[in-house]
């Protein structure tokens, strides 16, 4: 008997291991009102940054998606968008001025996407799914200013209002992490993976995050697998 409940007890840990509740905020339909509010851990005074979220939309025809928005009271500071086209970009205090990204479309099924910036060089990427593309050359010498306000779900074109229903983000966002520093291409893959050495945000972090919810987004929870595999020293 002894035994039964000490394999028991071995497989209750194995399964503990191997799964977490992770959260993930659903915009089940286009809004102008409905979005999350996200508290940074530390203000976004950048000159470089790792921007991470999981991400699934079913928004397939054309028009604009925003994925991330944080505005201070006098500009749009960084946004992330799925253009009319299907491209992603980044954009960087201004309102005309982005970098652009030709990638695989965002679907119904959850893309890990990343993107990262260093003002040092100017070199900007996106990362799907522990993939780097192209460099590109944006904003050299630029710096994010702080004081703002983060939300995922609108896009602000005044300090926390003046919403346009038709760039509203509609599907599921999750692992949503921020790191003031450009992350290298194995911490990416650790972070795409679920692995347990995974590094965390230290600007935002999923896994501690204060927020706030307004309007229709539902905030369910789920069983989530991570990697069982153990990966070399990240170099």
């Amino acid at each position: 008997m002894k035994m039964k409940v000490t394999v028991v007890l071995l497989l209750l840990l194995v399964l503990a291991s191997a799964t977490d509740l992770g959260k993930v905020f659903v915009f089940p339909e286009e809004s102008s009102s409905a979005y999350v509010q996200l508290t940074p851990m530390k203000p976004l005074n950048l000159q470089a940054f790792t921007l991470c979220m999981r991400v699934a939309t079913q928004i397939w025809y054309k028009r604009e998606i925003i994925l991330f928005a944080y505005r201070t009271q006098g500009a749009d500071e960084l946004n992330v968008w799925r253009e009319k086209n299907g491209r992603l970009s980044l954009y960087l205090r201004s309102s005309k001025d982005g970098a652009f990204f030709t990638l695989p479309m965002l679907s119904a099924l959850p893309t890990h996407l990343c993107v990262t910036w260093d003002s040092s060089t100017g070199n900007t990427a996106f990362w799907v799914d522990g993939r780097r593309s192209m460099l590109t050359i944006y904003r050299h010498g630029h710096n994010v200013h702080p004081n703002g306000a983060i939300i995922i779900g609108q896009d602000p074109d005044s300090f926390l209002g003046k919403f346009d229903v038709h760039q509203s983000f509609v599907g599921e966002i999750t692992d949503v992490h921020m790191f003031d520093s450009v992350l290298r291409e194995c911490q990416i893959e650790q972070l795409y993976a679920k692995q347990y050495n995974a590094p965390s945000g230290n600007v935002l972090n999923w896994d501690f995050l204060k927020y706030k919810i307004h309007g229709n987004v539902v905030e369910r929870y789920t069983y989530q697998e991570y990697s069982k595999k153990v990966s070399d020293t990240c170099k």
